[in-house]
């Protein structure tokens, strides 16, 4: 029963580490996209189609940086209607009541050369729990480059059946 979002946000205007302002990661939404994979007797998988998202440092070290993602429930696109209308229903993500789903990032802790784990307040349904973001980020220094993100929760952590 595990819903797993990926979130991944490309062509991002990656900064030189050597140089001494702090880092801006412009995330374009055109070519970006938050995809999403339900497991459960019958698998559903997805996308988002309204979504905005800013990653702000207050220095040149990485884990300054705060990421905060907003997520408009309603704009759910599994390529089905009635999928759709179901993730939308009050069983899953309740989009009348708990119109969005967000991601504040609390610490950033760099795990490796081009790898990040994200801790941060994950909300669905208007629940709150601590969730883990791993990133890979490739073009490091060639001022573009892909972010590329993956979270795997519980869906009945946040009260989805």
């Amino acid at each position: 029963m595990r819903l797993t979002v990926l979130w991944l946000l490309a062509f991002a205007v990656l900064p030189s580490s050597s140089g001494a302002q702090a880092p801006i990661f412009e995330i374009t939404p055109l070519n970006s996209w938050i995809k999403f994979d339900v497991k459960a007797s019958v698998d559903i998988a997805g996308k988002f189609d309204k979504w905005n998202a800013t990653l702000t440092f207050t220095s040149p070290d990485e884990t300054t940086g705060v990421l905060e993602i907003t997520i408009q429930a309603d704009s759910v696109d599994t390529g089905s209607g009635m999928k759709n209308g179901k993730l939308k229903g009050k069983d899953f993500f309740d989009v009348e009541r708990n119109p969005v789903i967000t991601f504040k990032s609390t610490k950033i802790v760099r795990t490796g050369h081009d790898t990040y784990e994200v801790d941060g307040d994950f909300t669905i349904r208007g629940v709150s729990n601590p969730e883990k973001l791993t990133l890979v980020v490739s073009g490091r220094g060639t001022g573009s480059g892909e972010i590329k993100g993956k979270m795997v929760f519980n869906r009945k952590d946040y009260g989805m059946n």
